[in-house]
């Protein structure tokens, strides 16, 4: 009697499968918002590439519920891991890309603020990084700094940093 009621206890319900397919369906109309470049790097079916390029064109409420429906089936057979871990990387909404952001803010402070001392170490995490095109914008955007201009140079620096960071981990 206690092994039948053991085999039953393993089972999902009928409950926690729904939840289960409706967070795959959510997953998938998370995906739909997804730039093309995001989703040519994710481990998609050729079919679920099709519905995802299908979904702006269903407007109407319900057919758009369908399609997401329809997507969610078809996220049964994806690699879901890889999937959250890419948007996880990606999606400015998630923890882990803010902290890779605030991350990159603080390499930007400190180059602009500590110069070539703290490049090298810099160059030592990113051995891809252009010392002397750093170098340049980093010298540029200290001359901003001290003559109180907009921190135009700053942004670049930020957004050359950005870029290296991106490249290392393969996300371009």
């Amino acid at each position: 009697m206690s092994d039948s009621y053991d085999d039953f206890s393993l089972e999902k319900s009928k409950s926690q499968v729904k939840r289960e397919l409706h967070a795959l369906q959510d997953l998938g109309e998370r995906l739909t918002t997804l730039k093309a470049d995001l989703l040519a790097k994710l481990p998609l079916t050729d079919a679920l590439r099709r519905a995802l390029a299908e979904a702006p064109k269903h407007t109407a409420n319900a057919a758009r519920k369908r399609h997401i429906q329809f997507i969610g089936k078809l996220m049964r057979e994806q690699d879901i891991e890889a999937i959250l871990a890419l948007i996880d990387q990606v999606d400015s909404s998630t923890r882990e890309y803010n902290e890779r952001f605030h991350a990159l803010e603080r390499w930007r402070d400190r180059l602009i603020g500590e110069g070539d001392s703290a490049l090298e170490g810099f160059v030592e995490l990113y051995p891809d990084a252009d010392r002397q095109h750093l170098r340049g914008l980093i010298r540029h955007a200290q001359h901003e700094a001290a003559h109180n201009k907009p921190p135009a140079a700053a942004r670049k620096v930020f957004k050359y940093i950005r870029e290296l960071d991106e490249i290392q981990r393969g996300l371009r």
